[in-house]
């Protein structure tokens, strides 16, 4: 075993932090849930759906699916049109039995940050806010502040950690009260059943496939940016430049970081909206390589870069609709929840509230 001794000194440059996170109390939105460790054994209490008369059901369709999303497997699609195309079940693709999902248990997410690293290795994400990367102010002059661009809302990332505090804290000086607590919630594109950024776009630049994906086409968007405005959980972000192109002063792959692009991804132009995938490239070549081996798709036969590089193994990704796989168990779990439920979204990230282990005499928080 090799050891170095390092000797760490202040120097005499500094550089200001710059943060994107907004409050870090969740003023009752449920976001980041909890479970005591004692309630886990106890029978959920019963929650009566309301059901307006006239109306479909809102409850979750068999393997995460929505049943009010109008493409052609929801209750509001055409009943009486012969032609749902790859959208029909017994369509030879297959590609509608499948409802692709994930789980992330918040019990087991330290706050590491290596989803949201393996997320930019992967999908060519653009590294924004580098001194050099801000905009002209007069001719010759540059906004070199570090994080410029992040500080004006131009921030890039697919997935991001947002981190709430629960429970009172006094100043540096006091103790925690008992029931402090601090949750980490990996945030994504939740890849809705019933998308509210798909409806809005007006050159169908997003929309839902068959398999239960959010897509998004790059070629057809046009930078309206309606979709951003639309979702409720802030997960699109908008190219305001060309960071792949080498010739402009904010390309993110400066030599020799260009030969670390993942061919399988395109690098996305200025003017465009993008999002978390859940790394369909991984997904269609596993499901190409499973045809030309004439055999079905094995149950956690691969996984999203995220998943992947998750050390506590916090994420799961699968098939919802298949119960062999590890995410469909998972989604039925007693601590399964999704964000913003009551917007009927069906999303199909279900998380896992945290565990807790509160001190004796101290308030369970939800």
């Amino acid at each position: 075993m090799l050891t170095t001794k390092a000797r760490v000194t202040k120097g005499a440059d500094h550089s200001a932090l710059v943060t994107t996170e907004g409050s870090a109390r969740q003023h009752g939105r449920g976001i980041g849930q909890a479970i005591a460790a004692s309630e886990l054994g106890t029978a959920p209490p019963r929650e009566e759906e309301e059901h307006i008369p006239g109306e479909p059901k809102t409850t979750f369709l068999p393997g995460l699916r929505s049943p009010v999303a109008a493409d052609a497997q929801g209750n509001y699609a055409d009943p009486t049109s012969k032609d749902h195309g790859m959208y029909d079940p017994n369509h030879p693709s297959g590609m509608a039995k499948r409802r692709w999902a994930m789980t992330i248990d918040l019990a087991r997410c330290t706050g590491c940050s290596a989803c949201v690293t393996a997320c930019y290795a992967e999908n060519n994400l653009p590294t924004v806010g580098a001194p050099w990367q801000g905009r002209a102010l007069a001719p010759g002059a540059w906004d070199t502040r570090p994080g410029a661009n992040i500080i004006k809302g131009r921030e890039m990332t697919w997935i991001r950690l947002e981190r709430y505090y629960e429970g009172a804290w006094g100043d540096l000086e006091s103790r925690f009260d008992p029931d402090f607590d601090t949750r980490f919630v990996p945030m994504l594109c939740q890849h809705c059943g019933n998308a509210p950024c798909e409806p809005v776009c007006p050159v169908y630049a997003t929309y839902h496939s068959p398999d239960g994906l959010n897509v998004q086409v790059y070629n057809r968007c046009v930078g309206t940016r309606y979709c951003s405005n639309n979702c409720p959980y802030k997960v699109r972000y908008f190219n305001w430049f060309g960071y792949g192109e080498p010739e402009r002063r904010q390309y993110a792959w400066p030599d020799p970081m260009h030969w670390q692009l993942n061919p399988d991804v395109t690098v996305r132009g200025k003017g465009v909206m993008e999002k978390c995938t859940f790394c369909v490239q991984r997904i269609r070549e596993a499901e190409n390589r499973a045809k030309l081996e004439n055999r079905a798709l094995a149950a956690d036969e691969f996984t999203t870069a995220c998943a992947q590089a998750c050390p506590s193994r916090a994420i799961n990704f699968g098939d919802a609709a298949d119960p062999q796989w590890t995410v469909a168990k998972l989604a039925n779990d007693r601590r399964a929840y999704h964000v913003f439920e009551e917007l009927n979204t069906y999303t199909a990230v279900v998380y896992l509230k945290k565990v807790t282990h509160p001190a004796p005499g101290a308030p369970a928080t939800a």
